[in-house]
């Protein structure tokens, strides 16, 4: 081998030797790193090189405890979300015995079928009786000598409201005067002729004519008198007040407006006194066109005041025929007995109409429909015990009231007096909260 070929060899062991030192130091390295680093990650739990069993001991225990924290996490959702189902309070209820219902005058009833009649609200102001009010006048022209009543008062019929002195019923009593007087006279004349026909002294045609002229002065006092009558008038025997006219009451009611006063020159269609019965009123409606089809005489309304606390039952009595132009409503008229004197004309009111009936398959009464917490609710009897029950209600008349959701048919229910079933379960509440 010469000299060429032995410096080869030897420089490929010198670096076959070298790399094999930077190996050998670089896997040192990398296992000291190793051990480090498992020793801060295992700590207390011993070196990297475990034996098979404790590895797989340990690993276990690692696994069990997170499938320990998974297992725990898992039903905790859901005990979270049902927590406050499971720790809510109650609903608070009132417990009443039969003793304590007779007590409290609370009334139970069935929920169930009931028929309904349909409902229409409108306004209304109360009005004269047309059928009943009469605007007195004197008839006469004439001055005022004296006034007997005032607006307010009450009259009888036939009483004297105001004594007029007028010219031309003294006129009118003169002529009826003459016509007694001829009729006296035309009487003693037939009466004469008469005797003097049977007695065979005059002739029949002077007793005709006696007789003609008797019963013309008749039918002339007769005219008189009937002229007086129109006038409000009775005849005078003598000169004594032939002008005086005393105006009384056509009617008996009230005297609600009065426009004279004492030495005023009246004519003859002046309108002096208004009188009315107010024992029978009417309410004048205003009814909008769409509604017309709904109304009939002799449907039976509620009328309720609506600046106090005040309702009658009334009658529809009229429903007007035309139209308006420009409002687009009719005119209709409830008649209303006022025997009390309760609706004085010209108060507004609210009018319930019925109209139809419907079958509805759950209703309560009026009474028994409460509001809590701003919801409707019903106080359903169970054992002794009222429970609250939130419904959705509908249609309703002046008794009962349908219920469209939240109450089934047959449940027994506090149907008079239930405000004092919500007064208790306030109390109960109330209670609790404390």
């Amino acid at each position: 081998m010469d000299k060429k070929n032995k410096l080869a060899i030897a420089a490929v062991l010198v670096i076959a030797v070298v790399l094999g030192a930077f190996i050998l130091r670089s896997g040192k390295q990398a296992a000291g790193g190793h051990d480090h680093d498992a020793e801060q990650g295992h700590g207390d739990h011993g070196h990297e090189h475990e034996k098979p069993a404790a590895k797989s001991d340990d690993h276990k225990d690692g696994h069990d405890h997170k499938d320990g924290d998974h297992d725990h996490d898992k039903p905790a959702a859901p005990a979270a979300a049902s927590a406050p189902a499971a720790h809510a309070e109650p609903a608070p209820r009132a417990s009443f015995n039969d003793e304590q219902l007779r007590h409290n005058g609370i009334k139970l009833a069935t929920a169930g079928p009931q028929r309904i009649a349909g409902t229409l609200e409108l306004m209304g102001e109360v009005k004269l009786n047309q059928d009943r009010s009469v605007v007195v006048t004197p008839r006469l022209a004439g001055v005022v000598q004296a006034v007997r009543v005032s607006a307010g008062d009450r009259v009888q019929r036939g009483q004297v409201l105001a004594v007029v002195t007028s010219p031309a019923l003294a006129d009118q009593r003169a002529e009826a005067l003459a016509a007694e007087k001829r009729l006296a006279l035309a009487r003693q004349t037939h009466d004469r002729e008469k005797k003097l026909w049977e007695d065979k002294i005059s002739a029949q045609q002077d007793y005709l004519a006696a007789r003609q002229a008797l019963q013309e002065a008749e039918i002339t006092v007769e005219r008189e008198r009937q002229k007086l009558a129109a006038l409000g008038a009775s005849g005078g025997s003598g000169t004594q007040g032939l002008a005086q006219l005393e105006i009384r009451a056509p009617i008996a009611g009230v005297v609600v407006d009065k426009k004279i006063s004492v030495g005023e020159a009246l004519k003859e269609d002046a309108a002096i006194f208004q009188l009315a019965d107010l024992s029978s009123v009417w309410v004048e409606l205003v009814v909008p066109a769409q509604d017309l089809a709904r109304l009939q005489p002799g449907a039976h309304t509620r009328v309720k005041a609506t600046a106090f606390d005040a309702e009658a039952p009334g009658k529809l009595s009229y429903v007007g025929a035309l139209v308006g132009e420009q409002s687009r409503s009719a005119t209709a008229r409830v008649v209303l007995a006022n025997p009390q004197g309760v609706w004085r004309p010209g108060l507004p009111v609210s009018v319930t109409l019925t109209h139809g009936e419907v079958d509805v398959p759950v209703a309560v009464t009026l009474d028994a429909v409460q509001t809590l917490e701003g919801r409707s609710v019903v106080f359903v009897r169970r054992a002794q015990q009222f429970e609250t029950v939130v419904v959705k209600t509908g249609r309703a008349d002046d008794k009962h009231i349908e219920i469209v959701q939240g109450l089934p048919a047959g449940e027994r229910y506090a149907a008079k007096n239930s405000f004092i079933v919500k007064a208790e379960l306030g109390k109960s509440e109330a209670a609790h909260e404390h």
